[in-house]
């Protein structure tokens, strides 16, 4: 009678949750040691600290109309740095160039004797003082700058992550039990925070390296976790989530942190370039222009993304249009609130499917307290898109139905063609549950399965192809996201492209043979395995970025978290709503 009432409770509780977010949805609505300096490989291209266009002007002892400086005083400024003359006398015959900048600055720009910026000095008119110096790749590279704010603005604040980081691993901490393993996990997922700190103080030497042991880590843990021996024998009921608070409380702080989400969404959050161009390419598409190629020059790789990227865009473009300005625009900043509570809602129904009410509000809590999922949604990024789809994606295994296969198919074409990376997903979708099944009814669900993938495909695919060939789209997409540098990656910032190269292999090797490989049946087994095929994909793509953390995060927590919850009967049957009410809810501490 216990466990009823709890469950009770939390269905309560959640009915709350879905009304606070049917009323708050309108309003959104509405490593360390580093590496030689390089030359950046940009001919006779100077690339400034500054939004506008600077002017370059010629060496005189004169100040020009408005500014208290002359282009010598400044030149001689620039001259004077001791990070400026150490570049210099790696390359030798290099030059200074003097430009006008916004903001009544200056900007002095080195260039070698071929034409490569190898030096970038940025002077106060004001105060003659030295604002900012940088030589690298960080010239090029104005995100690897540390600027307050670049991404998701104050969310970065010590003041609102530490909290969060509080906030997320506390509820789960049993201190009876304090080396339990499930607190490693939680804290390595909260220890991409390090590598983050270091990026946002230009320490990219630091951050990039620091990005991987968590990768590494959580790849490991989740190939332990899909093993088919890492199920609970029959009979045995596995070891229960411990929670710190009662379950209805949980319930509760999503709700709240919900509501302080998107709150901040809408107060304090600026826009992506990720974000600008889903919605441009909605505005494309809804007046029928071609959705790949002709973006505006500032946003010229804008098209690099699958099609239903754009089209999830064009609700929230056709409602507030391409107004605003390129950091603070509508429509994109509605569009990531939309996206993350559509994760949330997923993440409770899969937990619901999966075991009970509570484990569907375990899930919700620990999308909504984890400060990476905030981090992307202040961005204003599609990346909770990609995870939301992936979800969908595994809710859809959890039924075995005669069109459950066709019905995965299509959430695993609509998650690949967001963004790519969630192909690799593909044939572990397709041979889910498989070895259930006669080889009759294996070749039907596969039949099913293809097809469901290749009619959304076809499908989604219309507006592209309606105006661009193949040959386009894939030169603008898939080449151009193969072929473009990064440093935000061990491979791009140390150059090691031969073992890039290996790495990526073997994260297509993985992604293959995990579909063949027996492995833990359920939907634990399933989202671990994939988590595994997206970390690995992760590991070795050249631009790596803290905003593809949502994307294996909601897999990781589904793995960990599942396996300490009762799971229901065999899913060739699905009990009813009341049986499910009467299960215990082992999730629910007291």
């Amino acid at each position: 009678m216990v466990a009823v009432s709890a469950d009770v409770i939390v269905l309560g509780s959640m009915r709350a949750l879905a009304t606070v977010v049917a009323a708050l949805a309108p309003t959104a609505v509405f490593a360390l040691v580093p590496a030689p300096a390089r030359a950046v490989t940009v001919r006779y291209t100077f690339t400034s600290a500054s939004a506008e266009t600077p002017t370059p002007v010629a060496l005189s002892d004169v100040p020009p109309a408005g500014r208290s400086m002359s282009p010598d005083e400044v030149l001689a400024v620039a001259n004077r740095q001791s990070k400026m003359r150490d570049v210099r006398a790696e390359y030798r015959d290099s030059f200074g160039e003097v430009y006008l900048s916004g903001d009544l600055r200056w900007d002095v720009g080195y260039f070698s004797k071929t034409g490569q910026q190898i030096g970038l000095v940025v002077i106060s008119d004001f105060s003659g003082r030295v604002i900012e110096q940088w030589t690298g790749v960080q010239i090029a590279w104005t995100m690897a700058r540390g600027y307050p704010g670049f991404f998701g603005k104050h969310v970065n604040a010590l003041y609102l992550w530490l909290p969060l980081c509080v906030l997320f691993i506390l509820p789960f901490f049993d201190f009876r039990r304090p080396l339990k393993l499930l607190h490693l996990d939680l804290l390595v997922l909260l220890s991409f925070s390090v590598s983050l700190a270091f990026f946002n103080h230009a320490h990219i030497y630091a951050s990039v390296p620091l990005a991987y042991p968590p990768l590494l880590y959580l790849l490991a843990r989740m190939l332990v976790l899909m093993r088919r021996g890492s199920a609970p024998h029959p009979g045995r009921r596995p070891q229960p989530l411990s929670l710190l608070v009662p379950a209805p409380w949980l319930a509760l702080g999503v709700v709240l942190l919900l509501g302080f989400r998107i709150g901040l969404n809408v107060t304090d959050s600026n826009v992506i370039d990720v974000g600008d161009a889903g919605v441009i390419g909605a505005q494309r598409i809804a007046e029928g222009q071609p959705l790949y190629g002709g973006y505006p020059l500032n946003y010229e790789h804008g098209d690099t993304y699958g099609p239903v990227n754009y089209e999830a865009y064009v609700p929230f473009e056709q409602i507030f249009g391409l107004t605003g300005t390129w950091e603070e625009l509508p429509a994109a900043q509605a569009a990531a609130v939309f996206f993350d509570l559509l994760a949330v809602a997923l993440l409770f129904l899969l937990g619901w499917r999966m075991s009970t009410p509570t484990l569907g509000v375990v899930l919700a809590y620990a999308w909504v307290s984890y400060p990476f999922t905030l981090f992307t949604m202040e961005s204003s990024s599609n990346d909770a898109l990609v995870a939301a789809l992936m979800l969908a994606a595994l809710l859809t295994a959890s039924y075995r139905s005669t069109l459950a296969p066709g019905a995965r198919g299509v959430m695993v074409a609509l998650a690949g063609l967001t963004k790519f990376a969630p192909l690799a997903i593909a044939p572990l979708l397709a041979t889910h549950g498989l070895s259930e099944l006669s080889l009759p009814r294996r070749v039907r669900a596969l039949m099913l399965y293809a097809s469901g993938f290749m009619i959304a495909a076809a499908l989604v695919s219309i507006p592209a192809l309606s105006h661009d060939s193949l040959d386009e789209i894939y030169r603008r997409t898939i080449v151009y996201q193969s072929s473009r540098g990064s440093p935000f990656s061990v491979w791009g910032l140390y150059e090691l492209h031969g073992l890039e190269h290996v790495v990526e292999i073997g994260a297509a090797a993985l992604a293959l043979g995990l579909a063949f490989v027996p492995r833990r049946a359920d939907l634990v087994g399933l989202a671990a395995a994939c988590a595994v095929v997206i970390i690995a994909v992760q590991l070795g793509v050249e631009h790596w970025f803290y905003l593809y953390i949502p994307w294996f995060f909601p897999l990781v927590i589904l793995a960990l978290f599942g396996r300490l919850s009762n799971p229901l009967p065999a899913l060739a049957s699905t009990p009813s709503v009341a049986a499910r009410w009467s299960r215990h809810a082992t999730a629910a501490g007291s």
